[in-house]
């Protein structure tokens, strides 16, 4: 007894340690002798992962597929291949034509989010001490009076409101010492302004309204820029604003920015250069969009009353920058009609940068994972936006503020991603060109 465990954790961690795929064939039904009677556990492994296994005295066989694409993708960031011959490692060649794949193993639509519900509320636990403990040093380290945080009523900076929450406590820090600032301007609507005012009062910050109509208004006509003219300034214009104001803010209360912005605008550049794109400290710097929702859903889970009314209000808002005047009082621009869907987005980047897909492979996955759910023209085009904007927007990562890495996907410049800015997508975006030939 408790043998199946152990086995299942020697394979386990056997295929992580060497960074390969580990075929287990157990001895089965029929192979007992004298005291010991066998089970047909079997397992199929790659770099740490059990992706087949058998129950034991199932009498069935464990079969997947093993990436061995993914394999050589992390060996080749872990491991200099000269050492085979130094090693005498026996080398057996061999080629599979994968185009008459049929693939049968699974791939989580969410790959950021566990899948175990066992695992999801110790997960997220884990995740918000993190931030918190990130925000904790370096506002201790700065010696800062207070932390900023600019407010919109959207998950993001909900998410950094509650982190920062955390970590003034863990500190022995007063609520008080915790200012939140909105700046309402041209697309801002009641509904966004109620959740930030309510979030607040429930949590008990010091809450400072700026509206910056006015000065994004003069700014427009100083630079001579049509208040009617809904482009690219036009938006930058407020989102550098609400920088500025949260700067200056930090600045005479002797204070630090954190800063709200999360992996998945990173990945897509969706963010202002100069604007929301910069702070003090980023507490969401890598937890994805898809993230985000489910770590505000975990704590809107456990609180009651005020808190959680407003928690919810805010997981119903629309994703929206709100940088567009609002029509009839509601949200006109919403991000992911804009972009494309966010759970679509993480998926791509999730392959893209930890297991190291082309294009072609992640379009693949992509079909199987979310058949009924979106078409694969539907697929291929948001797959070519974010191949695109992934390659363009790199130079808005190049120099980002401090912030704390949470998973095995990061994109700050001084550890993880280390891209040139000017990397062209040339070869990324024709292997799409050739797939978009063949659907419909």
């Amino acid at each position: 007894m408790g043998k199946a465990e152990y086995r299942r954790a020697l394979v386990s961690s056997h295929s992580a340690k060497l960074v390969a795929g580990y075929v287990y064939a157990d001895s089965g039904e029929g192979e007992s002798t004298t005291d010991m009677v066998f089970a047909g556990n079997d397992f199929v492994a790659e770099n740490g992962r059990i992706l087949s296994e058998t129950e034991p005295f199932g009498d069935r066989p464990a079969f997947a597929e093993i990436d061995v694409d993914f394999i050589a993708y992390e060996r080749s960031k872990l491991y200099n291949y000269g050492y085979k011959r130094e090693a005498g490692y026996e080398e057996i060649p061999f080629v599979t034509d994968d185009s008459v794949l049929l693939l049968t193993r699974g791939y989580p639509k969410t790959p950021f989010v566990p899948e175990d519900e066992g695992e999801l509320g110790s997960r997220a636990e884990l995740i918000l001490k993190m931030q918190a403990a990130g925000l904790k040093k370096r506002i201790e380290h700065t010696g800062a009076k207070k932390a900023v945080v600019g407010l919109s009523g959207g998950l993001d900076s909900t998410l950094a409101l509650l982190v920062t929450v955390r970590a003034m406590k863990e500190a022995g820090r007063d609520m008080s010492d915790i200012l939140g600032v909105t700046m309402p301007c041209f697309g801002t609507t009641e509904r966004t302004l109620s959740n930030t005012v309510k979030l607040a009062r429930a949590l008990k910050i010091t809450l400072k309204k700026i509206d910056i109509s006015r000065s994004a208004e003069r700014h427009l006509k100083d630079i001579g820029h049509p208040l009617d003219v809904y482009d690219a300034a036009y938006e930058n214009a407020q989102a550098r604003e609400r920088t500025q104001v949260l700067m200056d803010v930090a600045n005479s209360v002797g204070g630090l920015v954190v800063g709200t912005g999360d992996l998945s605008e990173l990945a897509l550049g969706w963010a202002t250069y100069n604007g929301d794109h910069m702070s003090m400290y980023g507490v969401n710097a890598s937890v994805p969009k898809t993230l985000v929702r489910y770590l505000v859903a975990h704590v809107a889970k456990k609180e009651v009353g005020r808190l959680k009314s407003v928690l919810r209000a805010v997981l119903d808002t629309p994703v929206s920058p709100e940088l567009l005047p609002a029509e009839n009082g509601e949200i006109a621009q919403k991000t992911e009609e804009i972009v494309g869907p966010y759970v679509l987005h993480d998926f791509f980047l999730y392959c893209f940068v930890r297991l190291g897909f082309s294009p072609r492979k992640i379009f693949a996955v992509a079909v199987k994972t979310f058949d009924g759910d979106f078409s694969p023209k539907t697929i291929l085009r948001w797959l070519t936006v974010f191949v695109r904007r992934f390659f363009t927007q790199q130079f808005k990562r190049s120099c980002l503020p401090d912030g704390v890495k949470i998973g095995s996907v990061a994109l700050s410049p001084r550890g993880d991603w280390r891209m040139p800015s000017d990397a062209r997508a040339a070869l990324w975006l024709a292997e799409l060109e050739e797939l978009e030939k063949t659907v419909n």
